[in-house]
């Protein structure tokens, strides 16, 4: 199966492109311009950049819009940057602030994408007659049967489907990812074929907002408080030790509890309302059921109560665990596991596939 990154006749099409001024983004620009589309590039100003300058590691980061301008300087091709910090604060940066609280571990990526890229942005690209919008995310758009189909990247290792299952299917339409069938190190070398200014530059690694890695304090800058105290017990409620604030933890995580005891403990839940963080066994982390609310659907809707099998990813780095997954009303969905998946963090997505077909996906609660 072909990714299908064309959009008719190439001379008489126009496309923007996100150009987040990494080397993703830059290369897809470009592969757009040598296959002959007028292109528009479009780069979001998303939060306070000052505050991520030096900082490579970042998307988003405070050089990034300067090599986007570089870039599209190079591809002789217009370029704007869109404002959209207010915009992102509240949809994305408030909810990430918000989960921890709650005791969740949310992806702002997905969020980003969710209400920003393919929402906000993708308006705008329509506004500005494009017939496509392109973006540097390894995925791939299948056309079959007269529909689109997203499907993961020929390359796994560089996979980004799972970041991508908020999408809706009017929105995949008129989506393109011109890198689905690319490996990293192909990327590069175009990148240097087409004399990219940003041929050299590292991936991005870390969340844009939060530059120096540390989650914590962000949230602590954004909720003055959050980080209060409180005990860290086991399932039975006995108390082990102090904690200096949930927002510290996640689910399954190990090191840092800084509790001594006669076997390896790992976090099971967060309880927001005691401020407790709930510690056991690994072997108490294995579930095999969980549920899911806001789920979004890419095969057409499931008729509720119908169980289909899909492997299952829990977070983008896993590998999938074979999965009943039934749909339910209210737009939520039950999975049924085969075995164990791992650590299960509400706050995180459960992303289901048919072979490399993303079918659907949503938010663990």
């Amino acid at each position: 199966m072909k990714n299908s990154s064309f959009i008719g006749q190439q001379g008489n099409k126009r496309v923007a492109v996100a150009m987040s001024g990494g080397v993703d983004s830059s290369v897809a620009a470009a592969l757009m311009v040598e296959r002959g589309y007028q292109v528009i590039g479009l780069t979001l100003q998303l939060y306070d950049y000052g505050t991520g300058a030096g900082n490579q590691r970042t998307c988003c980061a405070g050089r990034d819009i300067y090599d986007a301008r570089r870039v599209a300087a190079r591809l002789n091709i217009p370029h704007y940057v869109l404002d959209y910090e207010d915009r992102f604060k509240q949809a994305v940066i408030e909810d990430f602030a918000d989960s921890y609280i709650a005791g969740a571990t949310p992806i702002p990526c997905v969020r980003c994408n969710e209400r920003i890229k393919f929402q906000d942005l993708l308006g705008t690209a329509r506004s500005l007659d494009a017939d496509a919008l392109v973006t540097g995310h390894y995925a791939r758009r299948i056309a079959t049967h007269g529909t689109r189909e997203l499907h993961k990247a020929s390359n796994l290792s560089r996979d980004q489907s799972y970041f991508l299952f908020t999408i809706t299917p009017e929105q995949l339409d008129y989506l393109r990812f011109p890198l689905g069938d690319l490996g990293k190190g192909q990327t590069r070398d175009l990148a240097e074929n087409f004399d990219l200014p940003v041929a050299a530059k590292p991936d991005s690694q870390d969340i844009c907002f939060v530059p120096d890695g540390d989650y914590a304090r962000t949230i602590e800058k954004l909720r003055p408080g959050a980080a209060e105290p409180g005990h860290i017990v086991l399932e039975d409620e006995t108390i082990i030790g102090q904690h200096a604030g949930i927002i510290h933890f996640t689910v399954g995580q190990r090191r840092g509890l800084r509790v001594t005891w006669p076997e390896p403990l790992y976090v099971l839940r967060l309880n927001p309302d005691s401020r407790e963080v709930v510690v056991g066994p690994k072997s108490s982390l294995q579930v095999t059921r969980i549920t899911l609310n806001n789920v979004n659907w890419l095969k057409p809707a499931m008729t509720i109560s119908t169980e289909i099998k899909l492997m299952v990813k829990i977070r983008s780095a896993h590998c999938g665990t074979p999965a009943r997954v039934r749909a339910l009303a209210n737009n939520r969905a039950e999975i049924l596991f085969d075995r164990a998946p791992g650590a299960v963090s509400p706050g995180q997505a459960a992303v289901f596939y048919d072979s490399s077909r993303l079918i659907g996906g949503g938010w663990i609660e």
